[in-house]
Formats: structure tokens, C-alpha cells, sequence
């Protein structure tokens, strides 16, 4: 527990001395409070302000597609990179330098490919193919699937991943808070997911979509500022590598590990596998349903590889950084602190206050996103297919929004645990996300031979394959890797055996390929 001392400069100003376990000392004042409580401020007034615009499922799930380029890009990348870019690369860095850039390089990749191949193709898709408002609901629309299996068992899988997803972010903002304010980690998650499932409860997805595009902006600029301040500090971008390297030589090596070893075959396929999850993420996957049309996907392609490119490599550099103009090492989880820990030591209180509030903006980016993803699946694919049918358009937003306090409270219990690594469980949920719907999005959109039963094969087959492959943690290879192969090769093998597809689907398909929405 932290030790809060108080005391007052002058009658308008009070510092809090933080003294905080493993050594870590922040000084904050009433401006970090302020920054902080204007921020959430701010991002509830947008949820409430576009409660009133919300009347209906696509509405609240796809803003009526009508998202523009700079908002479905921002959007995007906002949603995908939360605490994990902020804390979780920067900790990984501190502790292995270039090594971690691996990640970095397959991240980088898989958004491009996504960006390019997935992006327009699906928007095209889920329109004509029934208007759908989630990627079960997609499915089964694509391959008319009357069984609801199409519906149920992507649903599962995207409520089991989507719980540990959410939980890495409150995870993340229990760091946070724990950090800056020296609240008991405890109640600083519960007070981050709080200000989260606010505005996702009452603003649904235009809510979340401005507020990411926001977030996005603030996350840009912060992730930038930390590194480039920190080594003009220290009399410059060649003084710092000099420093970085006379500290430890092996940081900017990137085939070593941060015990000195080198980096093998299994390890170089794992970290660049992170790429191959970009097509089964439905938090991302759902901003490309949404957008006005495939004539926005250029431009929102060309501002989301400009801002990822960036954003990892300044997040990367944060880490290696951090070794040298930190005086005192961060052990442990602590390492995911380090950006933290460098802004409040740089910055006057009230620009602490602002970037530090661009780490609460992407854990809330991301969370937020999540949580209305994992709604739309119990709302539309469990409720409204097994137990009300008939349900209105007003009964299922209410169902969505108490899912969300459900699917919340549920993730919030999960993250109770301080000592996990915030990377470790983004990786577990990425890889079920990526096997699972990765395979299954891209033969359903660019095979016209694949099967709603090599689907729903390829769906069980690669997230169960990542379940039971991250017990026994086989051969040291991410667990992406088998799971996507198991994957694929099922609804190939599947598909080949179940028959021909209806003519009806085959000329969707047609449709797609000669569609300009």
C-alpha cells in the first residue's frame, strides 16, 4: 500500500508525496487531478450528447455507417492500440531494447494488409449481404445460415477473448491510477472501467468512435513528445543512443534477449506473428463496416499506417530510453510503468497531467470498443437469436447496455491481479481473436468455394487450438502461429467436403466483386 503524505505550499496549492512500492516516487498536484477529471469530463459529455442520437441497432453498434476517413482510421487504430502501446511496449523495450521491435515489425504489417485487402471488400460484404451490424451476424448472412450456429459460436469465442481483452485494460489503468495518484490498485481499476462503461453504456458507437478518434489524437502527439523531450534532455538524439549503448550494447541488437541469449527461429515467427491477428480483431474489423464507402478506405489507410508507424516506434524508443533517464530501474511488472514514471519526471504538472490523460485515453479507446463489440454479441447473437426473436430495436440497445455492465464487472474481476503483465494477457486474447476469426473473415471473403460448415470448423478449430496450445506452451511459438495453420487447413478440408455452396450465395459473392459501395 503507498504512503500519502500532504502538505501545503500555499493556500491554493497541495502536493501529494507518493512514495510507492519497488521504489518508484512520483510528486503530483491538483493539476494532474484536474487534467485527469476534465478529461473523463469531457469523454462522458460526448456519450451523453450522442445518447440523443442513438435510436436504433446500427446506430448503436455502426453509427449508420457513416464514419469518414480521419475518424474510421483514427477510430481504428485508437481502438486497437490501448495500454498495451503505451505501457505494455515501452516495458518490453526497457527490458530487451530493439528486440522488441519485432512486434513493432509485424503490428506494422498486419495493419497494412488489413488496411489494403480486408478493409473495402468488407464493407462491401456486410451490406449487401444483409446489412449486417456484427461479424457473426456477416457470417451467417454470407452462407444463409438458418441453424444460428453462424451466429452462436462466433459469439462464444468473442465473449471468452473480449473479457481477457478488457481485462489487460483495466489492468492497464489500474497501473495507472496506482501509479499517479497512489490509490490501491484495486480501486483504481474500478474507478478507470467505471469512466469506460459510462460512455459506452449511454453514447454506444458514435460515442466510442469520437471519443477514440480523440484518443487517437492525444495518444499520437503523447507517445511522440515522452521520447523526444526526454533526450533533448539529455543533450540529444546521439547523446542518448551513445549513453543507451555504453549502459548496455545489446539493446540495440535486436537478436538478443534481454538475458543476453540470442533470439531463435520460433521466437523471430512469434513476435512477427502479431501481424496475422489484424484480420480476426472485431473491435477493428467493425470501423471498416462502418465507414461511408470504399472511396474513404485510401485516405483512412494512408492516416492509420502514418500513425501506427509512428506511434511503435516512439513507443519502442520510450523503453530504451527510459534506461538511461530513469536513476532508478524499474523491476518487474513495474517496467510497464516506465512511460508513466519519465512523464511525470519531465513535465511541469499540468502537461503531465495532459499526457497522462492520452494513457487513460487509450485504455479507454480500446476498453470501450470491446465491451460494445462483446454486447453486440450477447444482444444480437444470443438474445435476440435464442431467447427473444421478436425483440424491438429499443429492447435490444437496453439488452446491449446491461451486457456491458455485465461484460464489464466480469473483466474488472479478472484484472484484480497487479503482478500480471499487461503484454502478456494482450497476447493471449490477440491470438484467440486472430485464429479463430482470422482464417474464417478471409476465406469467407476472398474463396467462393468455402462452406458455412468449413466456417464454422475453422472458427472451433483455431480457438480452441489457442485455449489448449497456451497451457502446454509447445515449442515456445505464440500460439497465433498453430492456431491460424489448424485453422485455415480445417475450413479448406471442410469446405472441399461439404458440397458446393447455394447459387444464391455464389452470386453475393459475384455481387461483392463488382460492387463500387
Amino acid at each position: 500500500m503507498p504512503i500519502i503524505k500532504l502538505y501545503k505550499k500555499n493556500p491554493f496549492d497541495y502536493n501529494f508525496n507518493v512514495f510507492l512500492e519497488g521504489g518508484i516516487f512520483l510528486t503530483n498536484d491538483l493539476m494532474i487531478i484536474n487534467a485527469f477529471v476534465l478529461y473523463i469530463g469531457c469523454m462522458m459529455a460526448i456519450g451523453v450528447y450522442y445518447y440523443r442520437q442513438t435510436k436504433n441497432m446500427s446506430d448503436y453498434f455502426l453509427g449508420n455507417r457513416r464514419l469518414g476517413a480521419w475518424v474510421t482510421s483514427l477510430s481504428a487504430e485508437a481502438s486497437d492500440m490501448s495500454g498495451w502501446m503505451l505501457m505494455g511496449v515501452p516495458g518490453f523495450a526497457y527490458l530487451a531494447g530493439l528486440n522488441a521491435g519485432w512486434i513493432a515489425v509485424g503490428i506494422a504489417i498486419g495493419t497494412w494488409a488489413n488496411w489494403q485487402f480486408v478493409a473495402a471488400r468488407l464493407r462491401r460484404y456486410t451490406e449487401l449481404a444483409g446489412n449486417a451490424l456484427t461479424l457473426p451476424e456477416f457470417l451467417q448472412n454470407r452462407y444463409k445460415d438458418t441453424s444460428n450456429l453462424l451466429r452462436i459460436v462466433p459469439a462464444i469465442f468473442i465473449l471468452i477473448f473480449f473479457i481477457l481483452y478488457t481485462s489487460s485494460g483495466f489492468v492497464s489503468a489500474g497501473r495507472l491510477f496506482e501509479t499517479v495518484f497512489g490509490l490501491d490498485f484495486q480501486i483504481a481499476i474500478i474507478l478507470g472501467a467505471g469512466s469506460v462503461v459510462f460512455y459506452t453504456l449511454i453514447g454506444g458507437f458514435l460515442a466510442v468512435s469520437r471519443t477514440d478518434f480523440i484518443q487517437g489524437v492525444m495518444m499520437f502527439f503523447a507517445i511522440l513528445l515522452v521520447p523526444t523531450c526526454a533526450a533533448m534532455s539529455m543533450g540529444g538524439f546521439g547523446e542518448t543512443m551513445t549513453a543507451i549503448s555504453n549502459f548496455k550494447a545489446s539493446m540495440f541488437d535486436p537478436f538478443l534477449k534481454p538475458d543476453g541469449s540470442q533470439i531463435g527461429f520460433i521466437e523471430v515467427v512469434s513476435l512477427l506473428a502479431w501481424g496475422i491477428g489484424y484480420f480476426g480483431q472485431p473491435h477493428i474489423l467493425v470501423r471498416f463496416m462502418a465507414v461511408k464507402s470504399t472511396a474513404e478506405i485510401p485516405q483512412a489507410t494512408r492516416i492509420a499506417m502514418t500513425w501506427v508507424i509512428l506511434s511503435l516506434a516512439a513507443a519502442v524508443a520510450v523503453g530504451m530510453v527510459g534506461t538511461v533517464y530513469l536513476t532508478t530501474p524499474l523491476e518487474g511488472t513495474d517496467a510497464e510503468k516506465v512511460f508513466l514514471v519519465m512523464t511525470n519526471n519531465l513535465f511541469p504538472p499540468i502537461i503531465a497531467g495532459i499526457v497522462l490523460s492520452a494513457v487513460l485515453a487509450a485504455i479507454m479507446s480500446t476498453a470501450s470498443s470491446q465491451l460494445l463489440v462483446a454486447a453486440s454479441a450477447f444482444a444480437q447473437d444470443f438474445y435476440k437469436t435464442l431467447i427473444r426473436k421478436d425483440a424491438d430495436q429499443t429492447e435490444l440497445v437496453w439488452i446491449s447496455r446491461a451486457s456491458v455492465l455485465i461484460i464489464a464487472s466480469i473483466a474488472v474481476y479478472l484484472g484484480f491481479n497487479p503482478n500480471s503483465f499487461i503484454l502478456d494477457m494482450v497476447a493471449y486474447a490477440w491470438a484467440g481473436f486472430g485464429a479463430a476469426f482470422g482464417p474464417a473473415l478471409l476465406m469467407s471473403l476472398f474463396w467462393k468455394r468455402t462452406t458455412r460448415a468449413g466456417v464454422i470448423a475453422g472458427i472451433i478449430v483455431g480457438g480452441v487450438t489457442v485455449l489448449a496450445w497456451k497451457q502446454f506452451d509447445v515449442l515456445g511459438l505464440y500460439e497465433i502461429v498453430p492456431g491460424f495453420i489448424f485453422s485455415l487447413i480445417a475450413i479448406y478440408i471442410i469446405s472441399k467436403i461439404s458440397g458446393e455452396p447455394d447459387k444464391e450465395i455464389l452470386d453475393t459473392f459475384e455481387k461483392v466483386n463488382e460492387s463500387k459501395i
